[in-house]
């Protein structure tokens, strides 16, 4: 092949095409003065402008269903974010047209979310949507957008915004390619979701010219520029071996020689559940509730309606496990009636558990809902506590468990270095550790992941995180108790081979992942997931890591 890219495989599978480039992204609108007898029509305008997108977002998301349908609701709340329409009508107030008004304002919360750490930076590319619509109509120009085109083709952007994303055609768009994003972006979450083989954070992507024909392999990463007939017949019939590994891998996660490994699925609510149901998963590792109170920062909602929501999951996993986090607010995800509003450093303040400690009727409420939602059910019912640190808040978060009669196991998030490390302390207090990859990475390398300059300490073949996940799943094995792994890391079929190999219990992710895991773990035995796991370890960063375990496993 004469040249080889590569990026972040977000989404697995391989796609062969032309590639087709976003539509030209929005241009600034010009800063003139309107008189002031003018304001209030402006202001009008600006209104209408933002209704009309909201109506158009939620329509998608009507059409789009799912996770789709969440992600493009919370878009529409944006658009009409009160605080938002009142900057745009004081600038309009002072001269500025309604589209740079909305532009010059949206801008500005733009560089907000951007430095607001890692979940409120990775909306940036949804909020630039919503500002390039609402200008663009106010402007009448035509939205820019996924290109028209009568023959498939692969997708190139600098970032794919939701509203995009959503309403791909898999029968047109055979994969796409972004020069940002991550594995938690939107976009990565919906391809995931559609099934389209993807590749972010890819640079130089937007340099490929248009009509230049490209292989994309969401699951290493890799991008091929102008592959020749030889290399085509070599990608489509690793695609064919996937596939049919995929076909024969049916049932409970396991190595070849037998060894368990249950894969269970990460969801964000009830819409989700179809889809890792369809998958075969064992049950749900990660049910995170934080949607049900992120639709209204002021106030949590009812016990009756968090009964309601919880019951619908539990009901769909009969004689399952099924772990939920309790809400996990604070620093990247703030809510008035919960968290401080003026911490000099959230991301390092009370967030999580803190949070829920510092409100703890917050607490006993979601506790009373779950103990409720699951009375009468033939479910494995587990709850699991974000953020926690020690052995005290191990212990605090298990006795306000107990005091609402909650009938479930308990167990706590390991995202802290602390909590890894001082595993078996914290295991005295409750039953299962759950390792968030995600956030544990961020904290043991300070480096936030959507910030591309430190992007290659959140890759998690790094040896050091691997480390943190042995340390935790040894102190779980040696006191009989699981360990799983619920972020991103337990997506990528190889590491989790090499996540098996280090003792961790359960695996938990994304629905559209769990039949590559699934094949990739039929594949080794044990032993073999374990030297892989050993020879990772001794490496000295990840590419490396990743490198090493490979060669393990393909005997080379």
């Amino acid at each position: 092949m004469k040249t080889t890219l590569r990026g972040l495989g977000v989404s697995h599978g391989v796609a062969i095409g032309q590639v087709r480039h976003m539509g030209t992204a929005l241009l600034e609108p010009p800063a003139k003065q309107i008189p002031v007898a003018e304001a209030q029509r402006e202001q009008g305008r600006a209104r209408q402008a933002v209704k009309a997108v909201a109506a158009d977002l939620n329509a998608r998301g009507h059409l789009a269903g799912g996770e789709a349908q969440h992600v493009l609701e919370a878009q529409a709340l944006m658009a009409q974010d009160p605080e938002l329409m009142a900057d745009v009508e004081r600038r309009i107030a002072v001269g500025s047209t309604a589209e740079r008004a909305v532009y010059d304002a949206l801008s500005a919360y733009r560089a907000l979310l951007s430095g607001a750490g890692e979940y409120l930076a990775g909306r940036v590319a949804d909020l630039d949507d919503v500002r390039n619509r609402i200008v663009a109509r106010l402007l009448g120009v035509p939205m820019p957008g996924v290109p028209d085109s009568d023959e498939p083709y692969v997708l190139i952007a600098r970032d794919l915004a939701p509203a995009d994303t959503a309403l791909l055609d898999p029968g047109l768009v055979l994969g796409f390619v972004t020069e940002e994003g991550g594995p938690t972006s939107h976009s990565a979450i919906l391809a995931r979701a559609l099934g389209v083989p993807a590749v972010v954070a890819l640079t130089g992507a937007c340099e490929l010219g248009e009509g230049t024909v490209i292989a994309v392999d969401g699951s290493t990463g890799e991008v091929f520029v102008e592959p020749g007939a030889d290399e085509r017949a070599e990608l489509a019939r690793v695609a064919a071996e996937r596939k049919a590994a995929l076909g024969a891998a049916t049932g409970p996660g396991a190595t070849s020689d037998g060894h368990k490994v249950p894969l269970l699925a990460n969801i964000g609510g009830p819409a989700d559940v179809p889809a890792a149901v369809a998958a075969g998963a064992e049950g749900v590792g990660l049910f995170r509730t934080e949607f049900l109170f992120l639709d209204d920062s002021t106030a949590a909602p009812s016990e009756a309606r968090q009964v309601e929501v919880y019951r619908e999951v539990l009901e769909a996993f009969p004689e399952r496990r099924v772990v939920v986090r309790v809400l996990d607010a604070g620093a990247d995800k703030p809510l008035d009636f919960l968290t401080p509003s003026d911490e000099p450093n959230p991301a390092l303040g009370v967030r999580g558990l803190r949070a829920l400690l510092d409100h703890p009727e917050v607490l006993r409420t979601q506790l009373r809902a779950l103990s409720k939602a699951a009375e009468g059910l033939p479910v494995y019912l587990e709850v699991m506590a974000p953020m926690v640190a020690d052995r005290a808040d191990a212990r605090a978060f298990a006795r306000a468990c107990r005091e609402v009669g909650l009938e479930a196991k308990f167990g706590v998030m390991v995202e802290i270095p602390s909590a890894a490390l001082r595993a078996r302390s914290v295991l005295k207090e409750v039953e299962f550790l759950s390792l968030g990859t995600n956030d544990l990475a961020q904290y043991t390398f300070a480096a936030d992941r959507q910030v591309g300059a430190v992007s290659r300490l959140h890759d998690p073949w790094q040896p050091a995180l691997l480390d943190l996940v042995s340390v935790a799943a040894e102190a779980a094995r040696a006191g009989g108790k699981g360990c799983g792994v619920c972020g991103e890391a337990a997506s990528d079929p190889l590491l989790a081979c090499v996540l098996a190999g280090l003792g961790v219990s359960s695996l938990s992710m994304g629905a559209a992942s769990i039949p590559y895991v699934r094949a990739a773990l039929a594949k080794y035995t044990l032993a073999q997931c374990e030297r892989a796991a050993s020879a990772a370890r001794a490496a000295d960063g990840a590419a490396e890591a990743r490198a090493a375990a490979q060669g393990v496993l393909s005997g080379e």
